[in-house]
């Protein structure tokens, strides 16, 4: 007959496996990408919009493994002017985020929302509270151009996925839109540039005006097109961007190569190289 009772040795290894099992369990939970959808976007269901926006912020998330996520998840309204992820968290503990996109234009909701995901990781993963966001700062068109990368990055990685793995099994043949909308834009970026482009030389003429406007989208996508490559190259770079606000120097004027050396201190040491092939890019 078997014990119904257990030494205090069972126990206590019982114990340690239910642990375990309940942490695994809250960390997984933690690392869902959770959607409340509101109710003013026009012909488009609230389970379709989650399933693009779970899988465009997931090209960038699932190469965030170690971020933590304190929030809840989404909220995602529509807004008419422009999309805007919002620093202030609701009631609930989510982020709101903003889309302009009306309809199911998948491409147009995955490349808007991966846009503001990336917002959401350089200014609520980690030490978010920490963040500086005020005042203003010089640099911050290198956080408009990172998430213009994200965009693209998230739309070829979707272009990809959507393949094999699409949210819904007839969403198969939707992967060739997505790839099809990122090379557009990039296309578009290449006859922008013109022949003969140089971009350190382009950048050294361009960065004053983008550090007094921060989002000048021409030239957002520029810089874009220069990061993608590393971005693609080594996508566990994404987790860099998670410490890009977390800098102890609160300077609004200073300088890009400060502002690279801030980010790279408060970044994890096995994040230093990739900081460093971004700062190459721009001669730092």
């Amino acid at each position: 007959m078997m014990n119904p009772y257990f030494t205090r040795r069972q126990f206590g290894v019982l114990l340690i496996f239910s642990l375990a099992a309940h942490a695994e369990e809250a960390a997984f939970a933690g690392r869902k990408l959770d959607f409340e959808i509101d109710d003013g976007f026009e012909k488009a269901s609230a389970a379709d919009i989650s399933a693009v926006l779970k899988s465009a912020g997931g090209a960038l998330w699932k190469h965030c493994p170690h971020t933590r996520w304190e929030v809840p998840g989404f909220y995602i309204f529509h807004n008419e002017k422009y999309p805007i992820t919002v620093f202030d968290h609701r009631s609930n503990g989510r982020i709101a985020i903003g889309l302009t996109t009306q309809g199911p234009f998948w491409s147009q909701f995955a490349y808007q929302f991966a846009h503001e995901f990336c917002h959401a990781l350089a200014g609520h993963a980690n030490d978010w509270r920490a963040a500086w966001i005020k005042p203003k700062k010089a640099n911050h068109w290198l956080e408009e151009s990172l998430c213009e990368t994200a965009s693209l990055f998230a739309l070829r990685d979707m272009g990809n996925t959507w393949q094999t793995e699409p949210p819904y099994p007839n969403w198969k043949d939707y992967a060739k839109s997505l790839s099809e909308y990122a090379a557009e834009r990039i296309e578009t970026v290449k006859k922008e540039k013109g022949e003969n482009f140089v971009f350190k030389k382009w950048f050294a003429e361009n960065e004053t005006s983008m550090r007094e406007n921060s989002t000048i989208r021409e030239k957002n996508n520029i810089v874009a097109m220069e990061l993608l490559p590393i971005f693609e190259q080594n996508p566990a770079g994404w987790e860099s961007v998670t410490f890009y606000n977390l800098g102890k120097n609160r300077d609004p004027e200073k300088t890009l190569a400060c502002h690279f050396a801030d980010w790279s201190a408060a970044a994890p040491a096995e994040q230093r190289e990739f900081i460093a092939k971004l700062a190459a890019v721009f001669g730092i």
